[in-house]
């Protein structure tokens, strides 16, 4: 088996053979060092004068093993020597290519000299982009999800089909492809050369960026009749004369405008630049998207994991759906831990190779995997390494946003459908997702009385100690009396009487049906003499002493039966 290993990395059979004989022949290891320290004795003896002799060692076994020898120490020796007089560390396609073609000597004998530990990647090929990043759809038939606009007859199709692609504000969750969308599009286009696109951030830019971006964008396009894509992510940041400042480049064609945001448009974008846009909603992705995503990352070789650790990689099919189903639909959060989960598990690989419990894979493709700078040993991703990378599932939900009023409406309308089971568990969620607890508390007071009203008057005692309690304790103690309260409320009967009682009355004082008269003089306070002389209380029959007495009215003579509460009538008792 050590033959095997040692010929697999392309040492001589006779170089192989003799490394085993000075080492005992149990340890592949100790027989790569014993190469890399000694030369061999008889370097010629399979080689004819025409020949190129074979290259004396692997180059890159630095990412097989990690060496604990004086190697490392060790100067490199000025001269060549005659046992070796072609010695380049070169990797083996490199020796298949023309003669001619320089070779980077110095820094290769750099890496000899120093080889970087097992399991860390060569920082100075490797991108340190997130993987999130390196997986971008590069065109729209790469998109997962979204079928709704980019399905066969939507809106972007036909615009990439007829090469007119109109001015889009994107509206969704993060993590659902807006920006990678509006990228893919201009990739995706008929005359990919007739656009150009150009990126800003609302968070980072001003004005004058728009505009020095605007203006180059007309001067290309009088040039080279190319037009300018201008991609404003968070445009929901930008106020109201940032905003305007798009409107006539958007008109006059100067620029393609599109723009993504979290937030509702409705609320954080001008009226004038939504009639100059499409706003497309996008959706959270459903589980089996995320999961096409992420095994889209493990097995592409070119951007994918591996790209990130320096080694294959392999995800459990557990690990996998835990991380779909636990993402909130939101692809970036899915992708990065899955990155975090793979750097855990590589680090475990490192850890058992150098107490010699690693095996390398032994399907490793060495010509392939130098390429891509990945080693031959594999990580394999379990759904506990998922969970270490997630810490906690991830929840969609932003306390000033439009998920905020998502779910107190939910909770609203559970209670108010008397379903208890579904108002403890949006009830659930506000929590969860850091909501704080009085003003769910706050809301439950209001709906006591809106809902529940007169069809049940504890109920509102019930919610105003439901707030105190809250006060008193804080989370996480409150969350069973809040759940307390919200089960009570669900399970009330239900009456809007007052609630619609009020909405009719303050409707006839705002459009004064009753010229909003004065008070009539007999409910008016009479605490002086003048008061009284002036007819202030006058004839003001006391209903306790009159407890039969029906004649006496208490609304403006204009309003005179009018019936604002939908309430069976009857007799109050006095004492």
């Amino acid at each position: 088996m050590e033959m095997e290993q040692l010929l697999s990395m392309g040492f001589p059979s006779e170089l192989a053979a003799q490394a085993l004989a000075a080492t005992g022949g149990k340890s592949t290891l100790k027989a790569t060092e014993w190469i890399l320290s000694h030369k061999p004795s008889n370097p010629n003896s399979n080689t004819s004068p025409n020949q190129t002799p074979p290259p004396p060692f692997q180059p890159k076994l630095d990412r097989f093993f990690h060496f604990q020898t004086k190697l490392s120490n060790s100067p490199p020796s000025p001269e060549p020597t005659a046992t070796a007089p072609n010695i380049q560390v070169l990797p083996r396609r490199d020796l298949e290519e023309d003669s001619t073609t320089p070779s980077p000597l110095h820094n290769k004998r750099i890496k000899l000299q120093n080889p970087k530990p097992f399991g860390q990647p060569d920082i100075t090929n490797k991108t340190h982009e997130p993987l999130s990043e390196r997986m971008r759809p590069r065109t729209i038939f790469e998109v997962v999800g979204q079928e709704h606009i980019l399905g066969n007859g939507s809106l972007l199709r036909s615009a990439v089909d007829r090469n007119r692609i109109p001015s889009i504000v994107f509206w969704g969750p993060p993590g659902t492809g807006k920006t990678s969308i509006a990228k893919s599009i201009v990739n995706s286009s008929q005359e990919r050369s007739l656009y150009r696109f150009v990126t800003l951030s609302a968070v980072t830019c001003g004005v004058k960026d728009v505009r020095d971006a605007v203006e180059e964008a007309r001067k290309l396009r009088v040039k080279s009749n190319k037009r300018t894509v201008l991609f404003v992510d968070e445009v929901h940041r930008f106020n109201k004369s940032q905003q305007d400042s798009f409107l006539p480049v958007i008109e006059d064609g100067s620029i393609v405008f599109m723009g993504a945001t979290t937030e509702n448009p409705s609320f954080h974008l001008i009226t004038p630049l939504l009639s100059r846009c499409r706003v497309l909603t996008l959706n959270p992705l459903k589980p089996h998207h995320v999961e096409t995503l992420l095994r889209r990352a493990v097995n592409d070789r070119e951007r994918g994991l591996s790209q990130s650790i320096g080694m294959k990689v392999e995800v459990k099919d557990d690990a996998i759906e835990f991380l779909s189903t636990n993402c909130d639909g939101d692809a970036r959060v899915a992708l990065n831990a899955l990155e975090i989960s793979a750097t855990t598990a590589a680090s475990r690989v490192a850890s058992n190779r150098k107490k010699g419990l690693a095996e390398p894979d032994r399907d490793f493709d060495l010509v392939t995997s130098e390429e891509n700078e990945i080693g031959p040993f594999q990580a394999i991703v379990t759904v506990d390494d998922v969970k270490e990378a997630l810490q906690c599932k991830h929840l969609a939900y932003d306390k000033a946003g439009d998920e905020h009023y998502n779910l107190i409406s939910a909770l609203h309308k559970s209670m108010r459908g008397s379903d208890a089971d579904a108002a403890i568990y949006w009830l659930a969620r506000m929590l969860e997702g850091g909501e704080q607890p009085l003003y769910i508390a706050r809301r439950l007071i209001r709906f006591a009385s809106e809902d529940v009203g007169l069809a049940d008057p504890l109920a509102l005692n019930q919610a105003v100690s439901c707030y105190q309690a809250c006060h008193f304790l804080g989370m996480p103690e409150c969350n069973v009396i809040l759940a307390q309260c919200v089960a009570y409320l669900a399970l009330a009967p239900k009456s809007i009487a007052v609630y619609r009682a009020i909405g009719a009355a303050q409707k006839v004082v705002r459009e004064s049906v009753g010229q909003n008269e004065g008070v009539p003089l007999h409910l008016r306070n009479a605490p002086t003499k003048l008061m009284k002389e002036l007819g202030y209380g006058k004839e003001y029959i006391y209903p306790p002493d009159n407890p039969s007495s029906s004649t006496q009215t208490y609304l403006p003579p204009s309003l005179l039966g009018y019936k604002f509460l939908d309430w069976p009538s009857g007799n109050s008792t006095h004492q």
